[in-house]
């Protein structure tokens, strides 16, 4: 079969099925060769790898996917997509195809079923109105994943990628970068999808650390207190630390920790690294713990 990444030739797919584009499923489909061979690069597929796909679409990508790798599982959720990539795929025996939301498929047990318990590639064009969710749930459960190589929308994976001290370092930089190292291998302008986004992407390779960056007592604490500190930007750190609902921490607490640390007390959240954040949350463990109703 020609491949899909022909414009042509995926608009011919389309109109043939009367396929309506699912605005509740944030469908947009690629269709630039150049853009599929550089995230073929950047996920490194090889013919020993199991390749778990998320939302193939109508197949584009899962086409070049299933020309590398021993085997793909694509995970689709668009029941009416089903009988497109039946036939898109058809001639692909190494292709799985199951009708699932992601966010409650059990990916261990696919794991097992299809790539005997080694871990997946994920890679996916993925809905925007969606990105985090499903990134965060493959990287903070214990599903068994390598690397995940995905297109996002630009804005979402510079924040995943930045840096203590710009204005896209926050909560998810610092998660992502927790569980993984984060690599944008591409920006890829809207004329390479149909129909065309409103914003620009960007393909995002997170290749999973063996153990994580950073020692810390209790990663939840250490998460409670990223979250605070990003959730009032203009705040100093002592300030968004204390008026958390999900920390039992007083000016006084915060204000040793950062001592300990040899911070002063009017640094900012967005000028620590995941480092420092680390620290902070290992001074804390044992002298603080979640908010509970009557201390709110």
């Amino acid at each position: 079969m020609e491949k899909l990444s022909n414009p042509q030739k995926t608009i011919e797919i389309l109109q043939k099925y009367q396929f309506v584009f699912q605005k509740r499923f944030g469908q947009n489909f690629l269709i630039d060769p150049h853009v599929l061979e550089k995230i073929m690069a950047a996920a490194q597929i090889g013919p020993e790898d199991c390749v778990l796909e998320i939302g193939p679409g109508i197949g584009t990508m899962t086409q070049y996917l299933a020309e590398r790798a021993a085997r793909v599982v694509a995970v689709e959720i668009d029941e009416g997509l089903i009988p497109i990539l039946q036939e898109t795929l058809k001639d692909y025996g190494n292709v799985t195809l199951i009708r699932a939301d992601i966010l409650k498929v059990d990916i261990k047990e696919l794991a097992q079923e299809y790539g005997g318990g080694r871990p997946f590639k994920v890679v996916a064009n993925l809905p925007y109105y969606i990105t985090t969710p499903i990134v965060m749930g493959l990287l903070e459960g214990d599903a068994p994943v390598e690397s995940i190589t995905v297109m996002v929308q630009k804005e979402v994976a510079d924040r995943m990628q930045a840096g203590p001290g710009s204005k896209d370092y926050g909560a998810l930089s610092l998660a992502v970068q927790y569980y993984a190292d984060p690599y944008i291998a591409a920006n890829v302008p809207p004329n390479c999808f149909i129909p065309r986004p409103n914003v620009g992407s960007a393909v995002i390779r997170l290749t999973r650390h063996a153990v994580p960056p950073v020692h810390v007592e209790d990663p939840a604490l250490l998460f409670r207190i990223i979250r605070a500190s990003f959730n009032q930007r203009r705040k100093t750190l002592v300030n968004s630390l204390n008026n958390s609902q999900e920390l039992a921490c007083t000016k006084e607490e915060a204000a040793q920790a950062l001592e300990y640390l040899g911070l002063g007390p009017s640094v900012r959240g967005e000028a620590l690294t995941l480092e420092e954040f680390a620290g902070i949350a290992n001074y804390l463990s044992g002298h603080i713990g979640e908010r509970t109703e009557a201390d709110a």
